[in-house]
């Protein structure tokens, strides 16, 4: 059953999700060659913490750092470290708040210095797949219109969705009902219904849809170790179109 939320919980979430979107809109102005991935999660927490928020990803299900940052063939749940992002990278980065009680969760992908044009192709086709998905995100549509959103506009401009990893609903938890594939037929399951708030995340492979996780129990990659790309927004289901609660 997908909670529906109230006036007071929704304006929680955009709280929450407001503090994410001025994190991520900060850490972006830091993402450039020479920085470590550690850096960037030091930053992350710092500029978090004078908010008087809290980074929700981390200790959560034993997570080891406050924002994921995920390079290249990482398609989510890269952990920091002292790895140095290089001119020709792409760099996904997904970070949660924890305000009030209520959480707010985003991702985007960058370009680090000069890239080639298929990643760039790459990170404007996730981005775009995330708009078309929040499109048909309305009161009345089928869940799995926003799951065929995606994979229609991907797979029509070349590139993948990956399957082994979905969005999901969000508010007073970091997961909840319901879960969000970015592959599907439209038309089917629930109605989406006011008051509904789901995290829709995009992940798009340049190769085959594959995945694994490596040893460190988190890092998930693309099984051919080509690239990927990966955008999410905090939407909440209106009476009109989805109110992006990510978005500055």
């Amino acid at each position: 059953m997908i909670p529906i939320k109230s006036k007071n919980e929704i304006d929680k979430i955009r709280k929450a999700g407001q503090l994410v979107a001025k994190t991520l809109d900060y850490l972006k102005t830091k993402v450039k060659p020479g920085i470590t991935t550690r850096e960037l999660d030091i930053l992350s927490v710092e500029f978090i913490d004078k908010c008087g928020a809290k980074a929700a990803f981390y200790g959560y299900r034993g997570y080891p750092a406050h924002v994921c940052v995920s390079i290249n063939e990482e398609i989510v749940h890269g952990i920091p470290s002292g790895r140095v992002l290089r001119d020709g990278d792409i760099v996904g980065l997904d970070f949660g708040v924890e305000h009030e009680g209520y959480f707010g969760d985003a991702a985007i992908t960058l370009p680090v210095g000069k890239i080639d044009k298929q990643a760039q192709q790459l990170i404007d086709v996730t981005k775009e797949a995330l708009c078309k998905a929040i499109e048909v995100a309305k009161k009345g549509n089928h869940l799995s219109d926003i799951s065929h959103a995606v994979q229609k506009y991907v797979e029509d401009n070349g590139f993948s969705v990956v399957r082994e990893f979905v969005g999901h609903g969000i508010g007073s938890k970091l997961h909840e009902e319901p879960q969000i594939p970015n592959y599907g037929e439209p038309g089917i399951g629930v109605k989406l219904e006011a008051g509904m708030v789901l995290a829709i995340e995009p992940m798009v492979n340049a190769g085959g849809w594959k995945a694994e996780v490596l040893e460190d129990g988190w890092t998930a990659v693309t099984k051919d170790r080509k690239l990927s790309a990966h955008f999410e927004h905090t939407v909440c289901i209106t009476e009109d179109e989805a109110a992006i609660m990510t978005a500055l």
